[in-house]
Protein backbone atom coordinates (compact mmCIF):
# COMPACT_ATOMS: atom_id res chain seq x y z
CA UNK A 1 0.00 0.00 0.00
CA UNK A 2 1.47 3.28 -0.51
CA UNK A 3 2.91 5.04 2.33
CA UNK A 4 2.02 8.98 1.08
CA UNK A 5 -1.66 8.28 1.58
CA UNK A 6 -3.91 9.94 4.26
CA UNK A 7 -5.34 7.58 6.03
CA UNK A 8 -8.39 9.73 6.45
CA UNK A 9 -8.99 9.61 2.42
CA UNK A 10 -9.54 5.71 3.00
CA UNK A 11 -12.36 6.17 5.01
CA UNK A 12 -15.63 5.95 2.68
CA UNK A 13 -14.00 4.15 -0.37
CA UNK A 14 -15.79 0.96 -1.46
CA UNK A 15 -13.50 -2.28 -0.50
CA UNK A 16 -13.14 -5.38 -3.00
CA UNK A 17 -11.94 -8.54 -2.63
CA UNK A 18 -9.29 -10.06 -4.88
CA UNK A 19 -12.05 -11.89 -7.29
CA UNK A 20 -13.98 -7.96 -7.17
CA UNK A 21 -16.57 -9.19 -5.04
CA UNK A 22 -17.45 -5.80 -3.20
CA UNK A 23 -16.69 -6.67 0.68
CA UNK A 24 -18.34 -3.00 2.02
CA UNK A 25 -17.23 0.35 3.27
CA UNK A 26 -13.84 1.87 4.91
CA UNK A 27 -14.91 2.78 8.19
CA UNK A 28 -11.68 3.32 9.82
CA UNK A 29 -7.58 2.99 9.50
CA UNK A 30 -5.56 1.81 12.13
CA UNK A 31 -1.79 2.88 12.51
CA UNK A 32 1.32 1.09 13.43
CA UNK A 33 2.25 2.01 16.94
CA UNK A 34 6.12 2.36 16.17
CA UNK A 35 6.07 3.50 13.08
CA UNK A 36 2.30 5.35 11.86
CA UNK A 37 2.21 4.14 8.67
CA UNK A 38 -1.64 2.87 8.51
CA UNK A 39 -1.14 -0.80 8.50
CA UNK A 40 -5.25 -2.06 9.01
CA UNK A 41 -8.27 -1.12 7.85
CA UNK A 42 -12.06 -1.90 9.40
CA UNK A 43 -14.34 -2.33 6.87
CA UNK A 44 -18.38 -2.43 7.45
CA UNK A 45 -18.93 -5.68 5.39
CA UNK A 46 -23.08 -4.47 6.09
CA UNK A 47 -23.07 -8.77 7.06
CA UNK A 48 -24.83 -7.64 10.42
CA UNK A 49 -23.37 -4.36 10.40
CA UNK A 50 -19.42 -5.78 11.69
CA UNK A 51 -16.68 -4.69 10.50
CA UNK A 52 -13.69 -6.43 9.38
CA UNK A 53 -10.49 -5.80 10.04
CA UNK A 54 -8.09 -6.14 6.33
CA UNK A 55 -4.40 -5.82 6.22
CA UNK A 56 -3.68 -2.70 4.37
CA UNK A 57 -0.39 -4.61 3.02
CA UNK A 58 -0.68 -5.80 0.60
CA UNK A 59 -3.74 -4.49 -0.35
CA UNK A 60 -3.56 -1.33 -2.79
CA UNK A 61 -5.66 1.23 -3.88
CA UNK A 62 -7.07 0.99 -7.38
CA UNK A 63 -9.65 3.78 -8.94
CA UNK A 64 -10.25 5.06 -5.68
CA UNK A 65 -11.36 1.91 -4.64
CA UNK A 66 -9.48 -0.37 -2.19
CA UNK A 67 -8.29 -3.94 -3.64
CA UNK A 68 -7.92 -6.61 -1.04
CA UNK A 69 -5.94 -9.28 -1.99
CA UNK A 70 -8.02 -11.94 -0.03
CA UNK A 71 -11.34 -14.25 -0.76
CA UNK A 72 -14.45 -12.15 0.94
CA UNK A 73 -14.95 -15.39 2.97
CA UNK A 74 -11.57 -14.88 4.42
CA UNK A 75 -12.26 -11.29 5.25
CA UNK A 76 -15.73 -12.36 6.90
CA UNK A 77 -14.55 -14.64 8.66
CA UNK A 78 -11.74 -12.37 10.78
CA UNK A 79 -11.78 -12.09 14.64
CA UNK A 80 -13.96 -9.25 15.39
CA UNK A 81 -12.69 -6.83 17.78
CA UNK A 82 -15.37 -4.07 17.60
CA UNK A 83 -14.30 -0.27 16.53
CA UNK A 84 -13.07 2.85 18.09
CA UNK A 85 -10.55 1.01 20.20
CA UNK A 86 -6.95 0.20 19.94
CA UNK A 87 -5.57 -3.07 19.06
CA UNK A 88 -3.62 -5.03 21.31
CA UNK A 89 -1.04 -7.20 20.53
CA UNK A 90 -2.09 -10.07 20.80
CA UNK A 91 -5.24 -9.10 18.68
CA UNK A 92 -2.81 -7.32 15.55
CA UNK A 93 -0.76 -10.97 16.19
CA UNK A 94 -4.68 -13.15 15.46
CA UNK A 95 -4.99 -10.85 12.57
CA UNK A 96 -1.40 -11.92 11.44
CA UNK A 97 -2.30 -15.65 11.89
CA UNK A 98 -5.72 -15.50 9.83
CA UNK A 99 -4.67 -13.69 6.44
CA UNK A 100 -1.21 -15.75 7.22
CA UNK A 101 0.63 -12.52 7.28
CA UNK A 102 4.13 -13.02 8.81
CA UNK A 103 5.34 -10.33 11.38
CA UNK A 104 8.37 -8.49 10.08
CA UNK A 105 11.75 -10.07 11.94
CA UNK A 106 13.18 -7.95 14.61
CA UNK A 107 16.21 -6.46 13.46
CA UNK A 108 19.73 -8.07 13.85
CA UNK A 109 21.12 -7.64 17.15
CA UNK A 110 25.01 -6.62 17.20
CA UNK A 111 26.83 -9.59 19.54
CA UNK A 112 29.34 -8.39 22.02
CA UNK A 113 32.78 -8.22 21.15
CA UNK A 114 34.41 -11.06 21.68
CA UNK A 115 37.23 -10.99 24.36
CA UNK A 116 39.88 -13.65 26.31
CA UNK A 117 37.93 -12.77 29.98
CA UNK A 118 35.48 -15.71 29.96
CA UNK A 119 34.22 -14.91 33.71
CA UNK A 120 31.38 -12.72 32.73
CA UNK A 121 28.74 -16.11 33.16
CA UNK A 122 30.39 -17.07 36.76
CA UNK A 123 28.47 -15.60 39.74
CA UNK A 124 29.96 -13.27 42.01
CA UNK A 125 31.67 -14.99 44.64
CA UNK A 126 32.37 -18.40 42.88
CA UNK A 127 34.99 -20.33 42.45
CA UNK A 128 37.01 -21.44 39.57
Amino acid sequence: MQTDIDPRSLIGRKAFDRDGHKIGTVDEVYLDDATGVPEWAAVRTGLFSRDAFVPLEPSELVGGMLRVPYERSLIRNAPDFGVGRHLSPEQELQLYHHYGLHLAPPPPTTPAPASGDRSFGRIAGEED
